[in-house]
């Protein structure tokens, strides 16, 4: 979850109605098929095939890849579509400290970048995975608390949805004022979580096999409230602002600031410091591990493969550092723009991730006969009809759905027209697959 969790989503609901929770659905369905799906396979294969401390790492050693041709094509995609991501992140802090202070957009976009960058060069991945528990209490309690002080406020459960209708009778029917195409666009969220590097990343590394049944349930449940809390607060956002008209012009001007204003408006100063500041744990919670995984990808996978193999660790670390610097200034420069919205830049990322890499993953996990030139295709064909589609949006449909399709059938046909796979290679395959039987 990053920054679109408190400003995005619930902007959307405030603006279409309760129809947008579709996306909501969708990304808990995709959440808990990633868990059950890759999570554990993943693992164990990270272990079996080298050790692997990065995805294009994974997919370099799962199919014996001594070209590195998926390394760099797999690096290329993440570079691309991390740096959006990463820019998404940076508008969503810099509209925190924007409603905070009162300072301009430009201003509050280098703060915001600032605060992430900082502890990323202190501590890495540590820092990350530790700040990352502090920040998803924090978020947490957002969520859960502003939506039960907002119906207070209103009066009630039974007032807010009346409000809500007065505005707009479709804003509290799940099935109206959204298409069909639409509702499958939303729920096509979900297939964007197979192919998230900075997700899969965590798989890869958790201690072991035995702790991801526990850590599904935690994660699931966690998951769960906060979105329902998310679309709460845009949902009950349009019934207290009908309400009170006076204090609307926050949200009339952007929607995205939904979640500010109620922190503002409803809480002495106190409290709405430590409820902004759970804003500003979901954008430093994400930012910082999709600029952690984008320089972990540069290093590992072209840096030190291609530039310096006698590269020592001291180096690799400044290496890194740089690297994170210079990718958080090129998301700065596409955040620059103060009209910019949050979900729109995290659909576009999540949408070229989800079909570059998701059916990579999955078949590369699940079927043995998946060959290094199949993968190499569904990344290219996945990540360019993501591309093309989002430029043209054909029929309003998420350029995710297109994308995923055909990247899947692009691994088929190759892989089958392609020679087996090495013998070493179905071997561990067999290997991991025993394991996995074993474990369940």
């Amino acid at each position: 979850m990053s920054g679109w969790l408190l400003m995005g989503l619930p902007g959307a609901v405030y603006d279409t109605g309760i129809s947008a929770s579709w996306i909501a659905i969708g990304l808990i369905c995709g959440a808990y098929l990633n868990w059950r799906l890759v999570a554990a396979r993943l693992r164990v294969y990270t272990e079996r095939s080298g050790n692997a401390l990065t995805l294009p790492d994974f997919f370099s050693n799962r199919f014996n890849d001594t070209s590195n041709a998926l390394r760099i094509v797999s690096a290329v995609v993440i570079l691309i579509f991390f740096t959006l991501y990463s820019a998404s992140g940076v508008v969503a802090g810099a509209r925190l400290f924007e409603s905070m202070f009162g300072m301009p957009y430009v201003t509050a976009l280098w703060l915001g970048a600032f605060c992430t960058i900082a502890y990323v060069f202190i501590g890495g991945f540590l820092a990350v995975s530790w700040t990352d528990t502090i920040q998803a209490s924090l978020m947490f309690t957002a969520l859960v608390l502003i939506p039960i002080i907002v119906l207070y406020q209103v009066g009630g459960w039974g007032e807010t949805v009346e409000a809500a209708q007065a505005v707009n009778a479709a804003s509290v029917d799940l099935l109206s004022g959204i298409s069909t195409v639409g509702i499958v666009s939303a729920l096509a969220w979900g297939l964007g979580y197979f192919g998230q590097p900075h997700i899969l990343v965590r798989f890869m590394a958790a201690e072991s096999v035995q702790v991801i049944p526990n850590a599904r349930r935690i994660g699931m449940s966690w998951m769960i409230l906060c979105l329902a809390g998310a679309v709460a607060v845009g949902f009950f956002g349009i019934g207290y602002f009908a309400a009170h008209p006076e204090q609307a012009a926050g949200v009339s001007a952007n929607s995205e600031r939904v979640f500010i204003e109620f922190s503002i408006l409803l809480f002495n100063p106190w409290i709405s410091g430590i409820l902004l500041a759970a804003i500003l744990a979901a954008v430093m919670s994400t930012l910082s591990a999709q600029l952690l995984v984008c320089s972990s990808s540069l290093t590992q996978d072209i840096y030190k493969t291609f530039l310096r193999r006698e590269a020592g660790d001291k180096e690799l670390v400044w290496f890194g550092r740089s690297m994170v610097l210079a990718v958080a200034l090129i998301a700065i420069a596409l955040a620059w723009n103060p009209e910019s919205r949050v979900l729109s830049m995290v659909s576009y990322a999540w949408a070229g991730f989800g079909a570059a890499f998701g059916p990579v993953v999955i078949m590369s996990l699940l079927w043995r006969r998946m060959t290094r030139n199949g993968a190499l295709a569904g990344m290219v064909v996945g990540a360019a009809v993501v591309l093309l589609w989002n430029h043209y949006a054909w029929w309003g449909l998420y350029e995710i759905i297109p994308g995923f399709v055909l990247a899947s059938l692009s691994i088929y046909v190759v892989s089958l027209l392609d020679k087996a796979p090495d013998t070493r290679i179905t071997a561990v395959f067999d290997t991991v697959k025993t394991e996995i039987l074993a474990i369940k």
